[in-house]
């Protein structure tokens, strides 16, 4: 399975507040969702991914909350959540920060999928980051 865009995988990320301190392993893991997914062959897929946090957003920060039916959809729990649209990690797949999860007897690292009206308003949202120059990147293990 070679994720795409609207995919919900378990990872483990790294913010990047965390990176400019010097860390290189993401304090917990976490959904994110696949922005980018560009074929490098012979290397791999590379995954642009943005991080999915219960911690509501301050003053300035770009995020957009997930609906209640999509979040119960994925399986993420009955706490608000909110996809961070200001970062992202960039990694080749497979990485080593991919973490599986166990749907019934499958065992993967797929949630499942956003809808694609919602993808579309993250990535708008991080047009407009970008645009302002706000966006962050981190680059993980190749």
């Amino acid at each position: 399975m070679i994720p795409k865009p609207t995919d919900v995988l378990a990872y483990s990320y790294l913010w990047h507040r965390e990176a400019e301190s010097g860390r290189e392993e993401g304090g917990k893991d976490r959904p994110v969702v696949v922005v980018v997914a560009i074929e490098k062959r012979p290397h791999g897929t590379q995954l642009m991914v943005v991080p999915v946090t219960t911690r509501p957003p301050r003053d300035g920060d770009a995020a957009i909350e997930m609906p209640d039916r999509v979040r119960q959809h994925l399986g993420l729990g009955a706490d608000r959540s909110w996809i961070v649209a200001d970062e992202y990690n960039v990694f080749t797949w497979p990485g080593p920060d991919i973490r599986p999860i166990r749907h019934g007897d499958d065992i993967s690292p797929r949630y499942g999928a956003i809808p694609g009206r919602l993808f579309e308003q993250i990535r708008n949202l991080m047009l407009k980051v970008a645009q302002a120059g706000m966006l962050k990147e981190t680059r993980r293990t190749e």
